[in-house]
């Protein structure tokens, strides 16, 4: 039998411990390689919104979306699709940037349509009406356009 060694992590979870660059993708063993986000961390709604923006900005929307996955996965349950709107919209991003037109437009309009029941409430000060604008307009730029750069198209999440 032929069996695979797989990466896993203290608690036997399978993990891909392969280095990965600013928009998540693997790259080789022994490749320097951007430093992951830690997973299952608790953060305040701030905390998450000023590290998630932190990244978007530094062209890492892959690593923000892993920020807004905790705060969706820890959160109160009625602001679950709050954190998976924004989750979407990075990798989204993420996605454009990679060259993949069809499904970063996809999650980018999936993003919008989910925060769209929090637009008049905009929680955190998060810009939810901007952040959809923005998404459906990248949404179709992406479809009929080069790859973007995502650093060049990181959007305000606050006002």
């Amino acid at each position: 039998m032929n069996e695979t060694r797989r990466d896993r992590d203290a608690e036997g979870r399978a993990r891909n411990a392969r280095p990965r660059d600013g928009l998540g993708r693997p790259l080789p063993y022994g490749a320097p390689g951007v430093e992951r986000q830690p997973e299952g961390i608790v953060r305040t709604p701030a905390q998450t919104l000023m590290e998630a923006q932190r990244l978007l900005d530094a062209g890492m929307p892959f690593h923000a979306h892993e920020v807004f996955e905790d705060a969706w996965k820890s959160g109160p349950g009625d602001e679950r699709e709050l954190w998976r709107g924004l989750a979407q919209l990075a990798v989204g991003l993420t996605h454009s940037a990679r060259g993949n037109t069809a499904g970063g437009a996809r999650l980018l309009r999936r993003g919008a349509g989910a925060l769209a029941p929090f637009a008049e409430s905009g929680p955190y000060g998060i810009e939810v009406a901007g952040l959809s604008d923005w998404a459906r307009e990248l949404a179709a730029r992406v479809e009929s356009g080069p790859t973007v750069d995502a650093a060049a198209e990181a959007p305000r999440l606050r006002r």
